[in-house]
Protein backbone atom coordinates (compact mmCIF):
# COMPACT_ATOMS: atom_id res chain seq x y z
CA UNK A 1 0.00 0.00 0.00
CA UNK A 2 1.25 3.10 -0.82
CA UNK A 3 2.49 5.99 1.81
CA UNK A 4 -0.80 8.51 0.33
CA UNK A 5 -3.31 5.53 1.25
CA UNK A 6 -2.17 4.96 4.62
CA UNK A 7 -2.75 8.38 5.92
CA UNK A 8 -6.14 9.16 7.80
CA UNK A 9 -5.19 12.78 8.76
CA UNK A 10 -5.81 15.78 6.93
CA UNK A 11 -2.42 16.32 4.90
CA UNK A 12 -0.32 19.49 5.96
CA UNK A 13 1.16 21.79 2.95
CA UNK A 14 4.99 22.99 3.13
CA UNK A 15 7.55 24.22 0.88
CA UNK A 16 9.79 21.57 2.35
CA UNK A 17 10.18 18.48 4.86
CA UNK A 18 13.62 17.47 6.20
CA UNK A 19 13.65 14.32 7.93
CA UNK A 20 15.97 14.13 10.72
CA UNK A 21 17.34 16.86 13.33
CA UNK A 22 20.96 16.20 13.42
CA UNK A 23 23.79 18.48 11.88
CA UNK A 24 22.42 18.15 8.45
CA UNK A 25 18.54 18.75 9.64
CA UNK A 26 19.34 21.91 11.90
CA UNK A 27 21.14 23.97 9.31
CA UNK A 28 18.76 22.64 6.76
CA UNK A 29 15.99 24.15 8.32
CA UNK A 30 17.89 27.64 9.35
CA UNK A 31 19.14 27.69 5.20
CA UNK A 32 15.40 27.05 3.87
CA UNK A 33 13.10 28.94 6.78
CA UNK A 34 15.32 32.03 7.62
CA UNK A 35 17.37 32.34 4.35
CA UNK A 36 14.74 31.58 1.95
CA UNK A 37 11.65 32.44 3.99
CA UNK A 38 10.13 28.88 2.77
CA UNK A 39 7.74 27.13 5.19
CA UNK A 40 9.40 24.26 6.53
CA UNK A 41 8.62 21.17 8.71
CA UNK A 42 11.20 18.88 10.46
CA UNK A 43 10.36 15.35 11.69
CA UNK A 44 12.74 13.79 14.24
CA UNK A 45 12.07 10.20 15.07
CA UNK A 46 14.06 10.96 18.49
CA UNK A 47 12.84 12.79 21.02
CA UNK A 48 15.68 15.87 20.99
CA UNK A 49 17.90 16.98 18.23
CA UNK A 50 21.15 15.78 17.58
CA UNK A 51 20.58 13.08 15.09
CA UNK A 52 23.21 10.65 15.51
CA UNK A 53 24.03 11.81 18.32
CA UNK A 54 20.45 11.52 20.54
CA UNK A 55 21.08 7.81 19.69
CA UNK A 56 25.23 7.44 20.68
CA UNK A 57 25.32 7.48 24.37
CA UNK A 58 27.62 4.48 24.76
CA UNK A 59 30.65 4.77 27.35
CA UNK A 60 33.28 6.25 25.79
CA UNK A 61 30.98 7.95 22.57
CA UNK A 62 32.94 10.83 21.09
CA UNK A 63 33.99 12.41 17.78
CA UNK A 64 36.87 11.45 16.22
CA UNK A 65 36.76 15.26 14.53
CA UNK A 66 38.86 17.74 16.63
CA UNK A 67 35.98 19.77 18.63
CA UNK A 68 36.75 23.22 17.43
CA UNK A 69 36.20 21.45 13.65
CA UNK A 70 32.96 19.40 14.18
CA UNK A 71 31.34 22.32 14.37
CA UNK A 72 29.18 25.15 11.75
CA UNK A 73 30.88 27.36 9.88
CA UNK A 74 28.30 29.76 8.66
CA UNK A 75 27.48 31.82 11.92
CA UNK A 76 31.02 34.39 13.16
CA UNK A 77 28.69 34.75 16.18
CA UNK A 78 28.26 31.19 17.11
CA UNK A 79 31.97 30.59 16.43
CA UNK A 80 33.09 32.75 19.14
CA UNK A 81 30.18 32.47 21.93
CA UNK A 82 30.54 28.80 21.86
CA UNK A 83 33.61 27.07 23.73
CA UNK A 84 34.57 23.59 23.63
CA UNK A 85 35.88 22.11 26.32
CA UNK A 86 38.13 18.76 24.87
CA UNK A 87 40.42 18.19 21.91
CA UNK A 88 37.45 15.55 21.26
CA UNK A 89 33.78 16.15 21.92
CA UNK A 90 31.76 13.59 24.01
CA UNK A 91 28.21 12.55 22.63
CA UNK A 92 27.55 15.02 25.88
CA UNK A 93 28.85 17.88 24.69
CA UNK A 94 28.09 17.55 21.02
CA UNK A 95 24.38 17.42 22.03
CA UNK A 96 24.79 20.69 24.68
CA UNK A 97 25.79 22.28 21.12
CA UNK A 98 22.90 21.02 18.83
CA UNK A 99 20.81 22.39 21.43
CA UNK A 100 22.41 25.51 21.78
CA UNK A 101 22.29 25.78 18.28
CA UNK A 102 18.32 24.74 17.97
CA UNK A 103 17.61 27.39 20.41
CA UNK A 104 19.83 30.12 19.46
CA UNK A 105 18.29 30.30 15.64
CA UNK A 106 14.76 29.86 17.03
CA UNK A 107 14.75 26.44 15.94
CA UNK A 108 12.45 24.31 17.80
CA UNK A 109 8.82 25.69 16.44
CA UNK A 110 9.54 23.92 13.22
CA UNK A 111 10.81 20.70 14.40
CA UNK A 112 8.18 17.88 15.43
CA UNK A 113 10.17 15.72 17.75
CA UNK A 114 9.23 11.48 18.04
CA UNK A 115 7.59 11.49 14.60
CA UNK A 116 9.21 8.49 13.08
CA UNK A 117 9.11 9.00 8.85
CA UNK A 118 7.01 5.84 7.42
CA UNK A 119 7.14 6.54 3.69
CA UNK A 120 6.91 8.87 1.26
CA UNK A 121 5.64 8.72 -2.68
CA UNK A 122 5.70 11.25 -5.34
CA UNK A 123 2.70 12.83 -7.21
CA UNK A 124 3.87 13.72 -10.65
CA UNK A 125 0.60 15.57 -11.93
CA UNK A 126 1.08 17.91 -8.96
CA UNK A 127 4.58 17.83 -8.32
CA UNK A 128 4.45 17.01 -4.66
CA UNK A 129 5.61 14.71 -1.86
CA UNK A 130 2.93 13.08 0.25
CA UNK A 131 5.00 12.13 3.73
CA UNK A 132 3.43 9.48 6.06
CA UNK A 133 4.54 9.01 9.51
CA UNK A 134 3.88 5.96 11.58
CA UNK A 135 1.13 7.96 14.09
CA UNK A 136 -0.28 8.06 10.41
CA UNK A 137 -0.09 12.07 10.35
CA UNK A 138 0.56 13.32 6.85
CA UNK A 139 2.42 15.53 5.17
CA UNK A 140 2.34 17.44 1.54
CA UNK A 141 5.55 18.98 0.51
CA UNK A 142 7.70 20.55 -3.23
CA UNK A 143 10.70 19.51 -1.39
CA UNK A 144 11.63 16.26 0.71
CA UNK A 145 15.23 16.35 2.03
CA UNK A 146 16.61 13.49 3.64
CA UNK A 147 19.14 14.35 6.54
CA UNK A 148 18.91 10.87 8.02
CA UNK A 149 22.43 10.31 8.82
CA UNK A 150 25.25 7.87 7.40
CA UNK A 151 25.64 5.52 10.45
CA UNK A 152 22.39 5.91 12.36
CA UNK A 153 20.90 2.61 11.41
CA UNK A 154 21.82 0.13 14.26
CA UNK A 155 23.23 -3.08 13.13
CA UNK A 156 21.85 -5.77 15.33
CA UNK A 157 23.32 -9.17 14.15
CA UNK A 158 20.63 -12.01 14.20
CA UNK A 159 23.13 -14.44 16.10
CA UNK A 160 21.07 -17.69 16.70
CA UNK A 161 19.25 -17.71 20.54
CA UNK A 162 19.87 -13.98 20.77
CA UNK A 163 16.22 -13.26 22.26
CA UNK A 164 16.66 -16.49 24.86
CA UNK A 165 19.53 -14.80 26.52
CA UNK A 166 18.77 -14.46 30.39
CA UNK A 167 20.54 -11.00 31.11
CA UNK A 168 20.53 -8.01 29.49
CA UNK A 169 21.63 -7.27 25.65
CA UNK A 170 21.88 -3.59 24.75
CA UNK A 171 23.55 -1.79 20.80
CA UNK A 172 25.76 0.81 21.19
CA UNK A 173 23.76 2.65 18.79
CA UNK A 174 20.62 2.45 20.85
CA UNK A 175 21.92 3.24 23.90
CA UNK A 176 19.65 3.79 26.80
CA UNK A 177 19.55 7.01 27.99
CA UNK A 178 19.46 6.42 31.47
CA UNK A 179 22.99 4.68 30.96
CA UNK A 180 24.06 0.66 32.24
CA UNK A 181 25.98 0.13 34.98
CA UNK A 182 28.67 -2.75 34.60
CA UNK A 183 29.38 -2.81 38.42
CA UNK A 184 30.34 -6.40 39.31
CA UNK A 185 28.82 -7.50 35.73
CA UNK A 186 30.75 -10.07 33.32
CA UNK A 187 30.12 -8.23 29.98
CA UNK A 188 30.57 -9.69 26.56
CA UNK A 189 31.73 -6.86 23.65
CA UNK A 190 31.01 -8.05 20.32
CA UNK A 191 32.47 -5.85 17.51
CA UNK A 192 36.18 -4.32 17.44
CA UNK A 193 35.09 -0.87 15.07
CA UNK A 194 35.42 2.37 16.55
CA UNK A 195 32.50 1.77 18.79
CA UNK A 196 33.87 -1.37 20.49
CA UNK A 197 37.21 0.75 20.56
CA UNK A 198 35.83 3.31 22.21
CA UNK A 199 33.78 1.25 24.96
CA UNK A 200 35.79 -1.32 25.71
CA UNK A 201 38.34 1.00 27.92
CA UNK A 202 35.23 2.05 29.81
CA UNK A 203 33.55 -0.87 30.55
CA UNK A 204 36.58 -2.91 32.30
CA UNK A 205 37.26 -0.04 34.12
CA UNK A 206 33.75 -0.91 36.10
CA UNK A 207 33.25 -4.38 34.52
CA UNK A 208 33.98 -7.56 37.47
CA UNK A 209 35.09 -9.10 34.06
CA UNK A 210 34.82 -8.18 30.01
CA UNK A 211 35.30 -10.60 27.55
CA UNK A 212 35.88 -8.92 24.44
CA UNK A 213 35.12 -10.93 20.88
CA UNK A 214 36.92 -9.98 18.11
CA UNK A 215 36.30 -10.79 14.09
CA UNK A 216 38.73 -8.25 12.57
CA UNK A 217 41.77 -6.60 14.37
CA UNK A 218 41.63 -3.30 14.02
CA UNK A 219 44.46 -0.39 13.48
CA UNK A 220 43.70 2.41 15.94
CA UNK A 221 45.90 5.46 16.57
CA UNK A 222 46.07 7.21 20.22
CA UNK A 223 43.41 9.93 20.24
CA UNK A 224 45.81 11.83 22.94
CA UNK A 225 42.66 13.58 24.04
CA UNK A 226 42.71 16.42 26.62
CA UNK A 227 41.15 19.58 28.01
CA UNK A 228 41.31 22.93 25.99
CA UNK A 229 43.64 25.47 27.27
CA UNK A 230 42.29 29.52 27.75
CA UNK A 231 45.16 29.97 25.61
CA UNK A 232 44.39 27.24 22.64
CA UNK A 233 40.33 28.23 22.78
CA UNK A 234 41.32 31.98 21.78
CA UNK A 235 43.86 30.85 19.06
CA UNK A 236 41.09 29.03 17.28
CA UNK A 237 39.00 31.76 17.26
CA UNK A 238 41.17 34.26 16.28
CA UNK A 239 42.54 32.25 13.17
CA UNK A 240 38.95 30.43 12.40
CA UNK A 241 38.48 31.98 8.72
CA UNK A 242 42.00 30.50 8.07
CA UNK A 243 41.09 26.87 9.37
CA UNK A 244 37.76 26.90 7.85
CA UNK A 245 39.79 27.55 4.55
CA UNK A 246 42.04 25.01 4.95
CA UNK A 247 39.02 22.45 5.90
CA UNK A 248 37.09 23.13 2.48
CA UNK A 249 40.47 22.68 0.54
CA UNK A 250 41.53 19.34 1.68
CA UNK A 251 40.87 15.91 1.13
CA UNK A 252 38.73 14.75 4.04
CA UNK A 253 37.31 18.45 5.37
CA UNK A 254 39.84 18.49 8.46
CA UNK A 255 41.57 21.09 10.17
CA UNK A 256 45.77 20.59 8.80
CA UNK A 257 46.95 19.69 5.69
CA UNK A 258 48.08 16.73 4.47
CA UNK A 259 51.68 16.15 3.80
CA UNK A 260 53.18 16.27 0.40
CA UNK A 261 55.57 13.91 1.35
CA UNK A 262 56.20 10.63 0.39
CA UNK A 263 56.87 8.03 2.47
CA UNK A 264 59.11 6.10 0.18
CA UNK A 265 61.04 9.59 -0.40
CA UNK A 266 62.53 9.60 3.05
CA UNK A 267 65.49 7.90 4.91
CA UNK A 268 64.42 5.02 7.17
CA UNK A 269 65.30 6.92 10.04
CA UNK A 270 63.54 10.43 9.69
CA UNK A 271 60.22 8.37 8.60
CA UNK A 272 60.29 6.44 11.57
CA UNK A 273 60.91 9.59 13.36
CA UNK A 274 58.39 11.47 11.59
CA UNK A 275 55.51 8.73 12.80
CA UNK A 276 56.68 8.43 16.12
CA UNK A 277 55.99 12.08 16.58
CA UNK A 278 52.50 12.02 14.56
CA UNK A 279 51.85 9.02 17.24
CA UNK A 280 52.27 11.45 19.92
CA UNK A 281 50.17 14.18 18.55
CA UNK A 282 47.68 11.50 18.30
CA UNK A 283 44.50 11.33 16.50
CA UNK A 284 43.65 11.71 12.41
CA UNK A 285 46.86 13.53 11.97
CA UNK A 286 49.15 10.47 11.77
CA UNK A 287 47.56 9.57 8.55
CA UNK A 288 48.15 12.97 6.93
CA UNK A 289 52.27 12.85 8.18
CA UNK A 290 52.71 11.01 4.26
CA UNK A 291 50.96 11.71 1.47
CA UNK A 292 50.78 8.16 -0.36
CA UNK A 293 49.40 5.90 2.42
CA UNK A 294 46.26 5.94 0.94
CA UNK A 295 47.93 5.65 -2.78
CA UNK A 296 50.62 3.40 -2.49
CA UNK A 297 50.84 -0.40 -0.94
CA UNK A 298 54.40 -0.15 -0.16
CA UNK A 299 54.14 3.12 1.60
CA UNK A 300 50.98 2.13 3.09
CA UNK A 301 53.02 -0.89 4.74
CA UNK A 302 55.22 1.19 6.76
CA UNK A 303 52.49 3.03 9.13
CA UNK A 304 51.71 -0.82 8.91
CA UNK A 305 54.48 -1.93 10.38
CA UNK A 306 55.08 0.70 12.41
CA UNK A 307 51.56 0.29 14.35
CA UNK A 308 52.50 -3.27 14.22
CA UNK A 309 55.45 -2.84 16.53
CA UNK A 310 53.42 -0.12 18.76
CA UNK A 311 50.71 -2.88 19.37
CA UNK A 312 53.62 -5.14 20.48
CA UNK A 313 54.83 -2.58 22.60
CA UNK A 314 51.74 -1.89 24.29
CA UNK A 315 50.03 -4.96 25.03
CA UNK A 316 52.65 -7.06 27.40
CA UNK A 317 51.29 -10.44 26.67
CA UNK A 318 52.67 -11.29 22.76
CA UNK A 319 50.04 -13.78 22.14
CA UNK A 320 47.30 -11.03 22.87
CA UNK A 321 49.21 -8.66 20.98
CA UNK A 322 49.18 -10.81 17.43
CA UNK A 323 45.67 -11.36 17.98
CA UNK A 324 45.18 -7.85 18.22
CA UNK A 325 47.48 -7.24 14.90
CA UNK A 326 45.09 -6.30 11.79
CA UNK A 327 46.78 -8.19 8.82
CA UNK A 328 43.79 -8.74 5.80
CA UNK A 329 43.46 -4.71 5.49
CA UNK A 330 46.02 -1.63 4.65
CA UNK A 331 46.07 1.26 7.20
CA UNK A 332 42.73 3.69 7.16
CA UNK A 333 41.25 1.39 4.24
CA UNK A 334 38.61 1.48 7.21
CA UNK A 335 37.97 4.39 8.42
CA UNK A 336 40.92 4.76 11.41
CA UNK A 337 39.47 4.88 15.11
CA UNK A 338 41.43 6.94 17.30
CA UNK A 339 41.32 5.68 21.13
CA UNK A 340 41.99 6.13 24.72
CA UNK A 341 43.97 3.43 26.28
CA UNK A 342 42.38 0.60 24.32
CA UNK A 343 45.27 -1.80 23.25
CA UNK A 344 46.28 -0.82 26.89
CA UNK A 345 42.98 -2.29 28.15
CA UNK A 346 44.05 -6.07 26.84
CA UNK A 347 46.89 -5.79 29.53
CA UNK A 348 44.10 -5.82 32.56
CA UNK A 349 43.26 -8.95 34.18
CA UNK A 350 39.79 -8.56 34.21
CA UNK A 351 39.68 -8.34 30.29
CA UNK A 352 39.67 -11.69 28.40
CA UNK A 353 39.99 -11.57 24.08
CA UNK A 354 38.15 -14.31 22.01
CA UNK A 355 39.09 -14.56 18.34
CA UNK A 356 35.74 -15.36 17.06
CA UNK A 357 37.90 -16.06 13.32
CA UNK A 358 39.58 -18.81 15.29
CA UNK A 359 36.71 -19.89 17.37
CA UNK A 360 33.28 -18.66 15.96
CA UNK A 361 30.11 -17.57 17.91
CA UNK A 362 28.01 -20.68 17.51
CA UNK A 363 24.67 -19.23 19.47
CA UNK A 364 23.57 -17.03 22.42
CA UNK A 365 22.96 -19.04 25.07
CA UNK A 366 20.79 -17.95 28.24
CA UNK A 367 23.51 -17.96 30.32
CA UNK A 368 25.97 -16.54 27.52
CA UNK A 369 27.61 -16.91 24.11
CA UNK A 370 28.88 -20.42 22.82
CA UNK A 371 31.61 -20.76 20.74
CA UNK A 372 31.92 -23.62 17.85
CA UNK A 373 34.47 -24.99 20.04
CA UNK A 374 31.97 -26.21 22.03
CA UNK A 375 32.90 -23.29 25.40
CA UNK A 376 30.72 -21.01 27.38
CA UNK A 377 31.55 -17.94 27.82
CA UNK A 378 29.18 -16.60 30.97
CA UNK A 379 27.63 -13.23 30.76
CA UNK A 380 25.15 -10.69 32.42
CA UNK A 381 25.54 -8.07 29.83
CA UNK A 382 26.33 -8.61 25.99
CA UNK A 383 26.78 -5.03 24.14
CA UNK A 384 26.87 -5.05 20.23
CA UNK A 385 29.20 -2.69 18.88
CA UNK A 386 28.78 -4.20 15.18
CA UNK A 387 28.29 -0.57 13.75
CA UNK A 388 25.70 0.50 11.17
CA UNK A 389 23.51 -0.14 7.97
CA UNK A 390 25.63 2.57 6.28
CA UNK A 391 24.67 5.73 4.24
CA UNK A 392 21.66 3.70 2.86
CA UNK A 393 20.08 1.87 5.97
CA UNK A 394 18.19 4.88 7.42
CA UNK A 395 16.97 5.57 3.70
CA UNK A 396 15.91 2.30 2.39
CA UNK A 397 14.21 1.68 6.19
CA UNK A 398 11.29 4.03 4.42
CA UNK A 399 8.93 2.93 1.71
CA UNK A 400 9.57 6.05 -0.80
CA UNK A 401 8.30 5.99 -3.95
CA UNK A 402 9.03 8.22 -6.14
CA UNK A 403 7.76 8.98 -10.18
CA UNK A 404 5.42 5.92 -11.51
CA UNK A 405 5.39 4.70 -8.32
CA UNK A 406 9.47 3.53 -8.39
CA UNK A 407 10.63 2.24 -5.29
CA UNK A 408 14.17 3.41 -3.46
CA UNK A 409 14.41 -0.06 -2.22
CA UNK A 410 13.87 -1.80 -5.25
CA UNK A 411 15.79 0.76 -7.41
CA UNK A 412 18.73 0.73 -5.25
CA UNK A 413 19.04 -3.48 -4.72
CA UNK A 414 22.08 -3.60 -6.61
CA UNK A 415 23.46 -0.81 -4.84
CA UNK A 416 22.72 2.94 -4.58
CA UNK A 417 22.35 5.15 -7.23
CA UNK A 418 22.45 8.54 -7.41
CA UNK A 419 23.97 11.74 -9.32
CA UNK A 420 26.32 13.64 -6.86
CA UNK A 421 24.95 11.78 -4.60
CA UNK A 422 22.30 14.32 -4.07
CA UNK A 423 19.63 13.10 -5.90
CA UNK A 424 18.58 9.32 -7.28
CA UNK A 425 16.81 8.62 -10.73
CA UNK A 426 12.60 8.87 -10.39
CA UNK A 427 13.00 10.42 -7.27
CA UNK A 428 11.95 14.01 -8.69
CA UNK A 429 12.76 17.01 -6.07
CA UNK A 430 13.65 14.64 -3.43
CA UNK A 431 17.18 15.58 -2.18
CA UNK A 432 19.66 13.24 -0.19
CA UNK A 433 22.23 15.44 2.31
CA UNK A 434 25.79 13.23 2.48
CA UNK A 435 24.27 10.34 0.63
CA UNK A 436 25.67 7.35 -1.25
CA UNK A 437 28.66 8.48 -4.27
CA UNK A 438 29.51 12.08 -1.68
CA UNK A 439 32.38 12.33 0.35
CA UNK A 440 30.28 11.88 3.41
CA UNK A 441 32.12 9.21 5.74
CA UNK A 442 35.30 9.42 4.70
CA UNK A 443 35.42 13.66 5.96
CA UNK A 444 34.93 15.84 9.08
CA UNK A 445 31.03 15.60 8.43
CA UNK A 446 29.86 19.03 9.17
CA UNK A 447 31.86 20.24 5.99
CA UNK A 448 29.79 17.90 3.67
CA UNK A 449 26.66 18.48 5.32
CA UNK A 450 27.27 22.31 5.00
CA UNK A 451 28.41 22.39 1.41
CA UNK A 452 25.15 19.98 0.87
CA UNK A 453 23.25 21.91 2.54
CA UNK A 454 24.32 25.43 0.50
CA UNK A 455 24.00 23.85 -2.77
CA UNK A 456 20.30 22.21 -2.38
CA UNK A 457 19.21 25.92 -0.53
CA UNK A 458 21.02 27.26 -3.89
CA UNK A 459 19.30 24.93 -6.05
CA UNK A 460 16.03 25.58 -5.07
CA UNK A 461 16.45 29.44 -5.03
CA UNK A 462 17.69 28.68 -8.96
CA UNK A 463 14.58 27.03 -9.31
CA UNK A 464 11.88 29.50 -7.57
CA UNK A 465 13.60 32.13 -9.91
CA UNK A 466 13.43 30.66 -12.97
CA UNK A 467 9.91 29.38 -12.31
CA UNK A 468 10.19 25.41 -12.15
CA UNK A 469 7.96 23.05 -10.42
CA UNK A 470 10.43 19.86 -10.84
CA UNK A 471 13.72 18.89 -10.80
CA UNK A 472 15.65 15.39 -11.62
CA UNK A 473 18.07 13.66 -12.74
CA UNK A 474 18.02 10.50 -14.78
CA UNK A 475 19.66 7.10 -15.26
CA UNK A 476 22.38 8.32 -17.65
CA UNK A 477 24.09 10.61 -15.42
CA UNK A 478 23.76 8.81 -12.55
CA UNK A 479 25.37 5.70 -13.63
CA UNK A 480 27.85 8.07 -15.06
CA UNK A 481 28.47 8.98 -12.12
CA UNK A 482 28.76 5.95 -10.36
CA UNK A 483 31.35 4.96 -12.80
CA UNK A 484 33.05 8.10 -11.25
CA UNK A 485 33.15 7.05 -7.56
CA UNK A 486 34.11 3.65 -8.35
CA UNK A 487 37.00 5.24 -10.71
CA UNK A 488 37.96 7.49 -7.55
CA UNK A 489 37.94 4.53 -5.32
CA UNK A 490 40.04 2.30 -7.80
CA UNK A 491 42.84 5.17 -7.70
CA UNK A 492 42.80 4.39 -3.88
CA UNK A 493 44.12 1.49 -1.79
CA UNK A 494 40.29 1.79 -0.16
CA UNK A 495 38.69 -1.54 -1.75
CA UNK A 496 41.09 -3.24 -0.78
CA UNK A 497 39.50 -3.45 2.84
CA UNK A 498 36.73 -6.25 1.63
CA UNK A 499 34.74 -6.20 4.93
CA UNK A 500 34.60 -2.46 5.07
CA UNK A 501 31.43 -0.80 6.08
CA UNK A 502 32.35 1.42 3.17
CA UNK A 503 31.56 -1.57 0.90
CA UNK A 504 28.38 -2.63 3.06
CA UNK A 505 30.28 -5.68 4.10
CA UNK A 506 28.94 -5.76 7.54
CA UNK A 507 25.31 -6.10 6.78
CA UNK A 508 24.28 -9.59 5.43
CA UNK A 509 23.03 -9.58 1.84
CA UNK A 510 24.14 -5.78 1.30
CA UNK A 511 25.70 -5.43 -2.52
CA UNK A 512 29.09 -5.16 -1.90
CA UNK A 513 29.46 -1.10 -3.55
CA UNK A 514 31.65 1.38 -3.00
CA UNK A 515 29.66 3.93 -1.74
CA UNK A 516 31.31 7.20 -0.47
CA UNK A 517 33.38 9.42 -3.00
CA UNK A 518 36.94 8.73 -2.61
CA UNK A 519 37.89 11.61 -4.69
CA UNK A 520 38.54 14.36 -1.73
CA UNK A 521 35.93 16.97 -0.49
CA UNK A 522 37.60 20.19 -2.27
CA UNK A 523 37.36 18.21 -5.51
CA UNK A 524 33.58 17.22 -5.19
CA UNK A 525 32.88 20.65 -3.85
CA UNK A 526 34.58 22.47 -7.39
CA UNK A 527 32.38 19.72 -9.56
CA UNK A 528 28.81 20.65 -7.48
CA UNK A 529 29.89 24.35 -8.19
CA UNK A 530 30.53 23.58 -11.66
CA UNK A 531 27.01 21.98 -12.15
CA UNK A 532 25.43 24.90 -10.97
CA UNK A 533 27.27 27.27 -12.74
CA UNK A 534 26.21 25.22 -16.11
CA UNK A 535 22.32 26.15 -15.05
CA UNK A 536 22.45 22.56 -13.47
CA UNK A 537 23.78 20.46 -15.83
CA UNK A 538 22.61 16.57 -15.17
CA UNK A 539 19.44 17.33 -14.50
CA UNK A 540 15.83 18.25 -16.05
CA UNK A 541 13.51 21.08 -14.42
CA UNK A 542 9.81 21.15 -15.34
CA UNK A 543 7.12 23.72 -14.74
CA UNK A 544 4.05 23.08 -16.42
CA UNK A 545 4.54 21.48 -19.94
CA UNK A 546 7.63 23.05 -20.37
CA UNK A 547 10.68 20.79 -19.76
CA UNK A 548 14.49 21.45 -20.56
CA UNK A 549 17.52 19.24 -20.22
CA UNK A 550 21.12 19.71 -19.34
CA UNK A 551 23.39 16.50 -20.02
CA UNK A 552 26.80 15.59 -19.01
Amino acid sequence: MSAIRQASAPAIPYDAIIIGAGFSGLYQLHKLRDGLGLKVRVLEAGGGVGGTWYWNRYPGARCDSESFSYSYSFSKELEQEWEWSERYPSHEEIRCYLNHVADRFGLRQDIQLNTRVKGAAFDSSRDLWTVTTESRESFVTRFLITAVGCISTANVPDIPGRDSFSGQWYHTGRWPHEGVDFTGKRVGLIGTGSTGIQAAPVIAESAAHLTVFQRTANFSIPARNAPLTPEFIREIKSNYPALRDIMRSTTNGHPFAISQDSALAVPEEERRARYERAWEVGGLRFRAEFSDLLSDKAANDTAVEFIHDKIRAIVKDPAIAEKLIPRDHPFATKRPPVDTDYFETFNRDNVRLVDVKADPIEAIVPEGILLKSGGIVPLDIIVFATGYDALTGSLLAMDIRGADGHSLREDWAAGPCTYLGLQAPHFPNMFIITGPGSPSVLCNMPVPIEQHVNWITECIAYMDAKGYSRIETGEQEAKAWVAHVNEAANATLLPLAGSSWYLGANIPGKPRVFMPYAGGMARYAALCAEVAQADYRGFRFLSGQTQRRQSL
